[in-house]
């Protein structure tokens, strides 16, 4: 395949020529809550961190959050098969499952195969996506060993906010959606209800059959304060059917449900101490239609923190974390119904000291079944000078094997958890008030990595991956126009063969640049991606490819807007999973009628 990086390459240094223009508007940061479970605006956190916001999901209408995900380099994707399919994400080279992913602080991955249903979640819903990357089992214990991937729901302002948006586009692809949200004062209410339905397309490369894929979600919430003490109350449910092939071809599908329900308790209990207890039920089914296999996972938590402000300089964080997991399931003739018990404790310090900024944390986790386990991060940034800030961290993480490494097919219940070592340096160079640079050097050693024996037919303890790269950021933003583009140059390898790790490019690079005036905006978004390893089972290598992708919006009248996609606009062929298709060039157009 003819590469097109120069074409990329190209593209980015047009866009550095805007940066003479409108010099006096400075870009707001966004604040950001996952990096340290406290709120710090972008430019205050030390961690390397990403944020999706409300106005890139809007003028994206059918996009999948993988879709918006793997526009910023450091984030493989893979898929397998079309809408609604398992999709795996990848962060800084690391494992699927070593991504924990919430859903407003509520972790949503499954017990059982350990790979959170990210394909199910409707964007409608979303107000802003967090990522940090690197280890963060300090403050959020298992998992959290690439990285985490927080999806912050939406919220009304003050006063009544009601629409109704309709879409329709390539494969038959037809949502609804309606949103009310309404706050006064010290109340807030809301719900956002989205259905979406296509018949699909041809998945497979070795089969004619298209499948299709069918989703509801709600999200509700009511917040109210009484007394000095705020209460929130949230639930989100996606629920529908997934069409598939199996292995021989054969057409199945499966229902699925996800949901994730809290109650968040808010209160300054002094001046200088907030304290904050969540109880949250998270629930994660798939039926398969054609057989009796099932897998459910059910989990209860309680995530008590509290905030202690030592000083204008100090904040001291820490918390306590009971987790009880029920996972239930019959794969293959492979049958286990397990509760899990985990029980954490965690305390964090973010200490500034004039030009210094220090954050370090450490946590002890109780495992019902692995016993006793210490994870610990130190992060500290240092302002040089006024445009220059320079960044040290070192960080463990670990995963616990889940249910179906232990008691699935080939399980083995000796199993130990994987551990990780991250160490991380970094710059930062602000160029103007509109402009900045970031560059990470990483490397993150990963032991006691669960794979499959073929000798022993068992899961074993009996790989380890060392993951080293480089990540370069820019970033622009005037009046008019915004550019953001990244590249990663990474080396994911396992230290026993010296192979590559599958599906993880050793190099991507992304562009996204946007024009907005008051009635519209236009977007271009690039990805290269180098070719990858299929799988460790197989010899096949996954091309390398470029993906172009336009989206614009219109607001045709002061209620009307319309907004439109296209994906792939070269049409380019290419494969996330050896086999699997991935959609030609396609369209989806949105009708949104914002109401008074």
């Amino acid at each position: 395949m003819k590469s097109n990086r120069p074409v990329f390459l190209a593209l980015i240094l047009t866009s550095m020529n805007l940066s003479a223009a409108d010099s006096e508007i400075t870009e707001q940061q966004p604040i950001i809550v996952t990096a340290t479970k406290t709120a710090q605006t972008a430019d205050e956190t030390i961690a390397p961190v990403i944020v999706i916001e409300r106005s890139e999901i809007e003028r994206n209408p059918n996009a999948a959050i993988s879709d918006l995900l793997r526009m910023h380099a450091g984030i493989d994707v893979g898929r397998s098969g079309g809408p609604g399919q398992q999709t795996s994400i990848f962060i800084r080279g690391a494992e699927s499952n070593h991504t924990l992913v919430m859903i407003d602080g509520v972790k949503i991955n499954p017990g059982t195969i350990g790979t959170a249903a990210i394909q199910n979640i409707d964007l409608n819903m979303i107000e802003r996506i967090e990522i940090v990357k690197g280890p963060r089992s300090t403050l959020y214990g298992s998992d959290a060993i690439g990285g985490v991937i927080n999806i912050i729901t939406r919220e009304g302002k003050e006063g009544s906010q009601y629409n109704i948006k309709a879409g329709y586009g390539s494969f038959n692809t037809r949502s609804l959606g309606v949103s009310a949200h309404n706050k006064m004062g010290d109340r807030a209410a809301g719900i956002d209800i989205n259905i979406k339905k296509t018949d699909g397309y041809e998945i497979r490369t070795t089969s004619p059959l298209k499948r299709g894929y069918d989703n509801v979600s709600v999200h509700l919430y009511g917040k109210k304060r009484i007394g000095e003490t705020d209460v929130q109350v949230s639930h989100w449910q996606s629920n529908g059917k997934t069409e598939y092939l199996d292995f021989f071809l054969t057409p199945l599908d499966q229902d699925y449900e996800n949901s994730a329900t809290a109650v968040d308790v808010e209160n300054n209990i002094t001046e200088t101490w907030f304290s904050k207890i969540k109880f949250s039920h998270a629930l994660d089914k798939i039926d398969q239609n054609q057989s009796v296999d099932f897998v459910h996972t059910v989990r209860d938590t309680i995530d008590w923190q509290n905030d202690i402000q030592i000083s204008d300089d100090q904040l001291l964080t820490s918390g306590i974390y009971l987790s009880n997991e029920n996972t239930n399931a019959s794969v293959f003739g492979s049958k286990f119904n397990e509760d899990t018990l985990t029980k954490a404790i965690f305390i964090q310090d973010d200490i500034l000291i004039k030009s210094h900024h220090i954050i370090a944390g450490i946590r002890h986790t109780s495992h019902e079944y692995f016993g006793d386990h210490n994870t610990g991060s130190f992060d500290y940034s240092w302002q040089l000078s006024k445009p220059v800030k320079l960044f040290v961290g070192v960080a463990t993480g670990f995963r616990s094997p889940d249910s179906t490494d232990r008691f699935g097919f080939a399980g083995n219940p000796d199993l130990l958890p994987e551990e990780s070592e991250n160490k991380e340096l970094g710059i930062q160079y602000t160029i103007n008030k509109q402009q900045n640079m970031r560059v990470n050097y990483f490397d993150n050693k990963i032991t006691n990595l669960i794979e499959y024996d073929l000798a022993t037919n068992k899961m074993l303890n009996i790989d380890s991956v060392q993951i080293s790269g480089t990540e370069i950021e820019y970033q622009y933003k005037n009046k008019s126009w915004s550019v953001n583009a990244s590249a990663i140059f990474q080396k994911p390898e396992n230290t026993a063969t010296g192979e590559i790790l599958s599906r993880r490019s050793e190099n991507t690079y992304t562009l996204a640049i946007n024009h907005y005036k008051d009635s519209y905006n236009i977007g271009l978004d690039v990805l290269y991606t180098g070719e990858r390893d299929d799988s460790a089972y197989n010899s096949i290598v996954l091309k390398s490819y470029s993906l172009i992708n336009m989206n614009a919006t219109y607001q045709m009248s002061k209620h009307l807007s319309i907004n439109g996609r296209i994906e792939n606009l070269t049409d380019e062929e290419y494969e996330l999973a050896a086999t699997y298709r991935t959609p030609e060039r396609s369209y989806y157009l949105e009708l949104v009628y914002n109401f008074d």
